[in-house]
């Protein structure tokens, strides 16, 4: 089931209205409702995968009981690498079986060995890599004495599946979302009006940008070897603006729906691409990965504790599986690599920490030295994103080759070229409307601020009118991040 389908925009109300109506006053109800709801959600994808979700929720749920239990240190250990490697099992035989296999076969035949590896011709699970990082939080947590194992099955239940956040995230903890999973949870107007708000541009984000975007960038990347270099930019331009739309898109109607329910989920964007470095780009984008790689990889890597030789490892190191957390293909680890490599410097001179408020907080404009370091980053960010979007590495390497040919300074040209004006007028307005809102949670929060009920309510109708005139209903409507 899909955000911007129309199954949801019949279920969110349904559920909506049970669970304020029937259940308002009742916790256990609420909970109850939401737990099925968020089956029924996940169901609609393949009900197959249910039980493999359930499986999950009751290894974490189990063991963490155990380890809270356990009267020695050597049973808590058990308990904790019984869950780490139940769950990393399954990951890895769904998500990057076949991928070592094939790589390793790869591998062997340049020593003359032809093998013909066993393959595994599964479905990925949607969502798998997202529930499977709440799972491992929650036991990691236990097992470090930071929380209690919870001992409503119900209420830990829901903290791994519930709706909004269950397929693509964003990556909560237990010790944000299961407090107010068992808090009484009273409805609140002005938060679920916000939540609306939130929704609608989620929404516009990802059926007016992304998914047009995505027509543009799909037909310049699927036959690159015949566009000119500016074409190519052009591709890797509208796939920037794609990935951001699409991604952001999705959490914000997560962060919007969920608050329709009474509940808080992380932040996961920051308006990124208005970052004056890569090291604040991360602290923007995907947020609620980049914190738990940081919580749970890079600290106990020894984080930035053993000088810098030891930043730089730990540094490559995480961006290197976050990349393969991504996928299982060469061109994400390769992308995790190279925002590593852009990384660096900034480690080296220790300045990964320079930019951490709002660029031209209480300003119409940035200054001169800001805006050329957003563009740098900017330039660095899209760069990366080619071998994110690649179908291999040998296309990424053609791709960006084929850039820096004497055609990149001429007229972009293919065969979509006469569309593409409506588009590019889009995505200048969709900039201007974020820059002027960045200083909020999200880009049009600030309209529910404005005194003027007309004005608030033409701004809505605007952005609807946007989202049914020039929203692309037809192709690429599934979110890009169902895949990861």
């Amino acid at each position: 089931m899909l955000f911007n389908s129309l199954h949801f925009a019949i279920f969110l109300p349904v559920v909506f209205i049970f669970y304020w109506f029937f259940t308002n006053k009742n916790l256990k109800l609420q909970n109850a409702l939401l737990l099925i709801s968020s089956y029924f959600f996940y169901a609609c994808w393949d009900w197959r995968f249910m039980f493999l979700l359930l499986f999950s929720t009751l290894l974490d749920y189990i063991t963490g009981l155990k380890m809270q239990d356990s009267k020695t240190q050597n049973q808590k250990r058990f308990w904790f690498w019984l869950s780490i490697i139940i769950n990393l099992g399954f990951l890895g035989v769904f998500k990057y079986y076949n991928f070592f296999a094939a790589s390793f076969a790869q591998s062997v035949s340049h020593l003359g060995w032809e093998i013909s590896p066993l393959m595994l011709n599964v479905v990925l699970p949607v969502g798998i890599s997202f529930y499977t990082f709440h799972g491992l939080s929650y036991v990691i947590d236990i097992y470090k004495n930071r929380i209690k194992a919870e001992r409503n099955f119900v209420d830990y239940a829901v903290f791994v599946s519930f709706f909004p956040l269950l397929v693509a995230g964003p990556i909560e903890r237990a010790t944000h979302l299961l407090p107010q999973i068992k808090k009484q949870r009273t409805f609140d107007y002005s938060k679920a009006a916000d939540g609306l708000r939130q929704i609608l541009w989620g929404l516009f984000k990802k059926i007016v940008i992304a998914d047009n975007c995505a027509v543009f960038a799909n037909q310049i990347f699927n036959n690159s070897e015949d566009m000119s270099g500016s074409t190519l930019v052009l591709g890797a331009l509208f796939f920037t603006f794609q990935i951001y739309g699409d991604f952001s898109g999705y959490s914000d109607i997560a962060l919007g729906t969920a608050r329709l329910f009474g509940v808080e989920l992380l932040r996961n964007f920051a308006f990124p691409y208005f970052s004056r470095d890569i090291a604040e780009f991360w602290r923007r984008w995907h947020i609620s990965l980049s914190s738990w790689f940081k919580d749970y990889l890079y600290i106990p890597l020894g984080g930035s504790s053993g000088g810098n030789w030891m930043r730089i490892r730990n540094t490559f190191i995480i961006f290197v599986v976050s990349g393969f957390w991504h996928g299982a293909n060469w061109t994400f680890i390769v992308w995790g690599f190279f925002n590593a490599l852009f990384i660096l410097p900034s480690i080296i001179m220790k300045t990964n920490r320079n930019h951490i408020g709002i660029v031209a907080k209480g300003r119409l404009l940035p200054s001169m030295k800001e805006l050329v370091q957003m563009i740098l980053t900017f330039s660095l960010t899209v760069f990366a994103w080619i071998f994110f979007r690649a179908v291999n590495i040998d296309h990424a390497i053609k791709y960006i080759g084929g850039i820096f040919k004497p055609s990149l300074f001429t007229v972009p040209k293919f065969d979509l070229m006469e569309n593409v004006t409506s588009t590019i007028i889009l995505i200048v307005i969709f900039i201007l409307i974020e820059w002027q809102g960045r200083e909020n949670q999200y880009a049009i929060e600030g309209i529910g601020k404005v005194n003027s009920k007309s004005i608030r309510w033409i701004s809505y109708i605007i952005i609807l009118l946007a989202i049914y005139f020039y929203g692309n209903f037809g192709e690429n409507v599934e979110f890009i991040y169902f895949q990861f």
